[in-house]
């Protein structure tokens, strides 16, 4: 491919992705079918939204109210969620397989209605069935409400900066692998930068994302980790980055040389370029804390090309990233992000009604008769909630619990660890490898403040958790390593401009604390954001109850919901 042509559909492409503001509209159309996507030398067919990987921008407005019309032209059952939209009422679609709706079959349609509240930046989508969302993904842009501007300088253009992970098999193949062994999943052969998995990668050079700058102006950075299993460091060499937005939140501006974010994490971060006219990398490779635990640890790349007269380099330097195992700097990085309190649609909640203070442990089950299982010592891997592993229904739970269908759910998530041991400690009884396994939920009072510790453990191996709440935002009023200390800790929790966030990295062997008022009735899903996690059962349902007032009800189903 010529240089010309190559810059001129890149250019397209860019234009295609990000647009301008003015181009918001009510109504979008999704296709799901296959395409045919060429990386690493080889070609593949993937699951994709109207062909595209990643998939269509949304954009729209705060407060606005959209309808997506899902077409289901793949093979496979499918579901799409709206990650960061809080849904007021709306649960009904809000995307998660047998949790709030059965999957949209082959050859079937769902018209979704995404309702915009206080969301205000960059947030994203994806599917929420099987292993489907390692290509079906895309972000949506948030923006303040008309002739309202954004609290941080004006941008010269926005750029989409969204992670993701290339596996050379077939996903679904990977994922029924997975699934089958008992064992870990096989690791992604790359990561990728809006698709592509950069200059570092066979065959991919020409191919490479990049963007062109002028000295002097700044460029808003609209980051999505789509990644499957990675927590990622990313940085542009000899630039700091400045955040400004997370998870369709802004925030104080944070400025550092680097930014560590996790699967299901949203960032608006700006890039003033202010250095000599050259060619940059932009690169991020994998934060891992796990020992012992595969990770893929390459490192991709996009070119930030400044404008202007200068003989460009035929390699640009790498920016300096923390290391594969750097801890410190993910806890530095995360412990400093502070909220905008005059942004927070309410202030952060002072009179606890729900205390819930949960582990979140891997662990094991036994391997069934007959079998071979690759988990630790030939068992399969699970993973739990205060020692529960959830067992995910054939029905919806939100269908089950609207209709009143016995047998699908039950109540009685424990709200305290059902066993008090040293949760971060090096030597743990083997008793508490194996989890009880079951299909139980949280149920809120309408109105209740609640706050949420995730105690993470060290049980059969300790590793950071980015774990996500559908349906709300909460307060991350406080983070530390080992384990709480109910007597000390909340001492120190930020009550004043905590970020306000849906996705919270728990550190590797410690704890994080959030806080949010239940005042969306209805059925949300809780999990954290590490796939394979999600499928060994670290997981959880809130329902939340109605309230008296008509606004403060849940509403019926909408008459196309996706027959099981």
């Amino acid at each position: 491919m010529s240089f010309g042509k190559k810059l001129f559909l890149q250019i397209l492409w860019w234009f295609s992705l990000i647009g301008l503001s003015s181009q918001i509209r009510s109504h979008y159309s999704f296709v799901v079918r296959e395409a045919n996507y060429t990386r690493l030398c080889s070609t593949k067919s993937i699951l994709t939204v109207n062909g595209n990987f990643p998939g269509p921008t949304i954009k729209v407005h705060r407060g606005e109210t959209i309808f997506v019309n899902v077409y289901n032209k793949g093979n496979y059952n499918i579901t799409l969620h709206w990650h960061g939209v809080k849904q007021p009422r709306n649960p009904w679609t809000d995307g998660p397989a047998y949790i709030t709706q059965c999957p949209i079959q082959p050859g079937r349609r769902f018209r979704q209605k995404l309702i915009f509240s206080t969301e205000e930046g960059t947030i994203w989508w994806h599917a929420h069935s099987d292993w489907s969302r390692a290509t079906i993904h895309g972000a949506i842009y948030v923006y303040p409400t008309k002739n309202t501007p954004y609290p941080f300088p004006k941008a010269h253009a926005e750029i989409p900066i969204i992670f993701s992970e290339w596996w050379k098999s077939d996903i679904n193949e990977v994922f029924t692998q997975f699934i089958e062994s008992g064992g870990g999943p096989n690791i992604s052969d790359a990561l990728t930068i809006n698709g592509q998995p950069g200059d570092l990668y066979p065959c991919s050079m020409t191919e490479t994302f990049e963007f062109h700058v002028e000295q002097g102006r700044t460029y808003l950075l609209r980051v999505v980790n789509a990644a499957m299993n990675l927590i990622l460091f990313f940085s542009v060499s000899k630039h700091n980055l400045t955040v400004v937005g997370a998870d369709g939140m802004l925030t104080k501006p944070l400025t550092r040389e680097y930014i560590c974010i996790s699967p299901g994490q949203t960032m608006d971060v700006l890039l003033h370029a202010n250095q000599e006219p050259d060619h940059y990398y932009l690169a991020a490779r994998a934060y891992s804390s796990g020992v012992g635990v595969a990770f893929d640890n390459t490192t991709t790349t996009a070119r930030v090309k400044y404008s202007g007269n200068y003989t460009p380099p035929s390699s640009p330097s790498l920016p300096n990233l923390p290391d594969f195992n750097d801890t410190p700097a993910v806890l530095d990085f995360i412990t400093s992000l502070r909220g905008l309190p005059e942004r927070y649609p309410r202030q952060v909640p002072t009179n606890i009604t729900t205390q819930i203070v949960t582990t979140i442990s891997v662990n094991t089950l036994p391997c069934p008769n007959g079998r071979t299982c690759q988990g630790p010592n030939g068992t399969i891997f699970a993973a739990s909630m205060n020692n529960i592993s959830f067992d995910t229904p054939n029905i919806d739970i939100l269908k089950a619990y609207y209709y009143h269908i016995n047998g699908v759910f039950k109540p009685g998530f424990p709200r305290f660890p059902p066993f008090i041991f040293n949760f971060t400690g090096d030597f743990l009884p083997i008793t508490l490898n194996i989890p009880k396994q079951g299909t139980r939920v949280n149920v809120l009072n309408y109105g209740a403040t609640v706050e949420i510790v995730f105690q993470g453990t060290n049980v059969i191996a300790g590793i950071d958790h980015p774990m996500h709440l559908h349906g709300f935002s909460f307060h991350v009023v406080g983070y530390g390593l080992g384990n709480f200390n109910q007597s000390k800790d909340p001492k120190n929790f930020n009550l004043v401009d905590p970020p306000y966030l849906n996705t919270v990295i728990v550190p590797v062997n410690g704890w994080a604390a959030v806080r949010f008022v239940a005042t969306n009735p209805g059925v949300w899903f809780m999990h954290c954001h590490l796939e394979r996690h999600q499928v060994w059962g670290m997981e959880t349902v809130f329902i939340v109850k109605n309230g008296k007032a008509s606004n403060e009800t849940l509403p019926p189903p909408p008459p196309d919901m996706p027959l099981c």
